[in-house]
């Protein structure tokens, strides 16, 4: 495994006009000044701008795509595709690639994406020191009842801003 790939999971739904693109752009941008891999799930939406902030960056993007969802391959942005027969290859593949992980906005396949992530830096299947990075107050209801539930959680890191999460990438993955 590489040491620097980061992967990020988000919408598929953000258009180039929503202030989450936006995010996802800078987000992508960022990951590439560090000197970082981006990875992500190829497709639309954040997956797109971020891929394409990384690009625009002068980094590589790594996009893992599932055959089962039929959507004839990645996003313009992606450098390096790894196609995966199923949803549960594809997560598998998203969360060993990653040396850290970032967590945008998003719908109920985000929130498979932060709590299969989270589950396995709890159970410590996951080798090494990696950061779960939660971008926005989105996920804090989910993250509280799961804190409330269980208080031993593996840290995650809850930031406000792209700027505050390059700040824990740094740290971590370099």
């Amino acid at each position: 495994m590489e040491k620097n790939i980061v992967t990020v999971f988000g919408s598929s739904h953000a258009d180039p006009l929503d202030k989450l693109y936006q995010t996802a752009l800078d987000l992508g941008r960022t990951i590439a000044e560090l000197g970082l891999t981006l990875c992500n799930g190829g497709y639309g939406g954040t997956m797109t701008a971020a891929a394409r902030g990384a690009v625009e960056a002068g980094g590589h993007t790594i996009g893992v795509t599932c055959t089962r969802f039929g959507r004839g391959g990645a996003n313009p942005y992606i450098r390096q595709e790894i196609p995966t027969f199923d949803l549960f290859q594809r997560l598998n593949t998203l969360t060993r690639l990653g040396r850290a992980y970032v967590v945008l906005p998003g719908g109920t396949g985000t929130l498979v994406e932060l709590a299969l992530t989270w589950e396995l830096l709890n159970k410590k299947l996951l080798s090494g020191d990696r950061p779960l990075i939660v971008l926005g107050d989105t996920w804090q209801p989910v993250i509280d009842c799961i804190i409330q539930a269980q208080p031993d959680a593996a840290e995650l890191h809850v930031v406000p801003d792209v700027s505050a999460a390059r700040d824990i990438l740094a740290r971590f993955v370099l």
